[in-house]
This record gives structure tokens, C-alpha cells and sequence, in this order.
């Protein structure tokens, strides 16, 4: 597990110890009751830390609008104007997504930091591989891991000479290899926070895929502090798929579901089946792994390990917990039937 330095996003604390699930508002910041409405559906979702876009100082009106709603961390997620950054930590904002060298001089730098640093307000640092400065650019020829890296630790540098040091840093580009390699070699060279992510990953089908393999690979190096799976669809669904892969990856709370693919043996409609429960069991947050199976002769030993599952007969179905039968029961039955097991646990 890499060790880092411990910063604190409103009443969260950044170190290791949890990996907090992100998302971004995506109605537009002219919408203020939009916005809030939306912020309020990720947090019920899950949404453990929410930003939202400050294009110019009348979006600075939503910072005290949504955080009055709700209680999770809100982010300002600011580009290129000082002033912003300035106006949003004085209406309370909890952290700051800004790039430093991109905001002008360092009276101006020294402007942000002075603000956050007297309202405990962190930073952080967002390089991406469509926005690297343009020696970098030069420097490597393309937006490579190693023009990322430098990019950060460029921002870094200049924070740290205005004797500031709650920094996060994200590394986000859109292949996948890239946005692994950056975030590797970074996790090398510094002790701040990470967050995860892979940027303009796609709609929701290719997006999920992406940032299962770029974000998982990841925290399975014990690499990221906060992820965002960012999809080209309700940002509610980014939620669900982040807790998927912190499931997947055995960092995640809630139900774990397996099923098998079926095959010959299989008399039950198994599909239909192994959505219902997991539609079912999507808000559950008890912490067990729940097995839907094809066919009794193989699925419960191959299921084993499972504390409640079900495997289809002909025309019936079997439940079984750790690997023992409990009971048989019709087809019909069965999902009412296995939910009805797992409110007893």
C-alpha cells in the first residue's frame, strides 16, 4: 500500500485508508436549482465528494446553493482565472481543482494560496493529456506518461515555493495505458493524494470498460485515493459504476454478485434471473457475496465460497448457503425466495 500524506476535504480525510467515490454536476452552471436538484441525486446515489464546473464569478452563486442541500464535500473545478478560485474559497467551497502555472503570476498563485491556506482549502492539481503546456508538448512530442508527470511536478513545485502543501494531483487521459504508466510513475515520486480517473473515457458501455481497467489496475498497485469513472451519460451512473469497481478490485461495500455464463446444462432463465437480483440487491449494503447459478451440478461447488446463492434445476430452483443445499423451490419462487435468505443474514 503506498503511504501519503493525510489531506482533508471538508470532513473527509484523504490518506489510504478509503477510496472516495467523485462525480461532477453536468447541468449548466446558469442552473442553479438544476444543479442542486442533481447534486442532491449523486449524493443519494453515493457520491462521496461532488465538483462542479466555476466558469465565471455568477457560477460562484452555486457554491453556498448546493452545499446549503447537501452534505458531502463540494469542489470548485476552475480553469485559468485567479479570481475564481479567490471568490469560490470565500463562499465556502471545500476544495479547489485548479493548475497553478496556468493562472498567471505568482502574485496572483499567492492570491489562491493565501485563501486556502486560511480556510484549510486543498488543491488540487489536474493535468491532462489535451491541456499539457506547450514546452512540454514540445519537449516529448505527444501527451505522454512521462509529459504528464512533469506537468504535475511542475505545478507541484510552484505551490510548494508559496509554502503550500494540501495538494491532490489527477493525471487523466484518455488511453488507458497512458493514464496507468503517468499514474505509476508519479506514485514514485510524491507522497500527495491521487485521484483516479480516466478523462473523456466514452458513453457508458466503452466509458465503464476503460475506467474499470485503468482505475482497477491501479488500486490493485494500492495506487489512488479518489476515483471517478467519467461517463458520457448520467453522472449518477459514474456512481454506481465506481462502487462496482471498488467491489471488483475488493475495496467496495455492498453486495457482491457472481453468476455463471450457462451453458448446455442450464434449464432456468438464468439472465433474466441474475439481473432481477442484481437490480434487486443494488442499494444493499450488507458486505456478502450473493452467487446466481446455472444448474445445481456444478454451480454450487463452483459457488462455494458464496454466503447465499441460488442454482436452477429444471423448472426449480436450489438454495444454498456456503455450499450447502438449504431448500428447493419453483422457479417463480426463486428470487423472492433468495431475497428473502439474504434479509437474514
Amino acid at each position: 500500500m503506498r503511504k501519503c500524506k493525510a489531506v482533508k476535504v471538508g470532513g473527509l480525510t484523504l490518506d489510504g485508508e478509503r477510496i472516495f467515490i467523485q462525480s461532477m454536476l453536468s447541468v449548466p452552471s446558469t442552473d442553479i436549482e438544476g444543479s442542486v436538484r442533481q447534486a442532491l441525486e449523486l449524493e443519494a446515489a453515493g457520491c462521496e465528494i461532488l465538483r462542479a464546473a466555476i466558469p465565471n464569478m455568477d457560477a460562484v452563486a452555486l457554491i453556498p446553493a448546493i452545499k446549503k442541500k447537501i452534505s458531502i464535500p463540494l469542489v470548485a473545478d476552475i480553469h485559468f482565472d485567479y479570481r475564481l478560485a479567490v471568490a469560490a474559497a470565500q463562499a465556502g467551497i471545500d476544495k479547489i481543482r485548479i493548475n497553478p502555472g496556468n493562472i498567471g503570476s505568482r502574485d496572483k498563485v499567492l492570491a489562491v494560496v493565501k485563501e486556502c491556506k486560511s480556510r484549510n482549502i486543498p488543491i488540487r492539481i489536474g493535468v491532462n493529456g489535451g491541456s499539457l503546456e506547450k514546452d512540454i508538448l514540445a519537449k516529448y512530442g505527444h501527451p505522454c506518461a512521462e509529459a504528464l508527470v512533469e506537468s504535475a511536478m511542475g505545478h507541484v513545485r510552484i505551490l510548494k515555493e508559496c509554502d503550500f502543501d494540501d495538494i491532490v494531483i489527477s493525471l487523466k487521459s484518455s488511453d488507458v495505458p497512458t493514464m496507468i504508466k503517468a499514474y505509476r510513475l508519479l506514485a514514485e515520486q510524491c507522497d500527495h493524494p491521487l485521484h483516479l480517473g480516466v478523462t473523456e473515457a466514452g458513453t457508458e458501455r466503452m466509458g465503464l470498460i476503460k475506467s474499470a481497467v485503468g482505475i482497477g489496475s491501479l488500486l490493485c498497485d494500492g495506487i489512488g485515493e479518489t476515483i471517478r469513472v467519467s461517463l458520457t451519460d448520467d453522472p449518477v451512473k459514474e456512481i454506481y459504476a465506481a462502487k462496482d469497481i471498488l467491489k471488483a478490485v475488493g475495496k467496495g461495500e455492498g453486495v457482491k454478485i457472481v453468476s455463471c455464463p450457462t451453458c448446455g446444462r442450464t434449464r432456468i432463465d438464468l439472465v433474466s434471473l441474475a439481473k432481477k437480483v442484481e437490480a434487486a440487491l443494488k442499494d444493499n449494503d450488507k458486505n456478502i457475496t450473493v452467487a446466481v447459478m446455472g444448474c445445481v451440478v456444478n454451480g454450487i461447488g463452483e459457488a462455494g465460497e458464496a454466503d447465499i446463492g441460488i442454482a436452477g434445476g429444471d423448472g426449480c430452483a436450489v438454495l444454498f448457503k456456503h455450499g450447502k443445499q438449504l431448500r428447493k423451490v419453483d422457479e417463480a419462487d426463486a428470487l423472492p425466495a433468495l431475497i428473502a435468505e439474504i434479509d437474514k443474514l
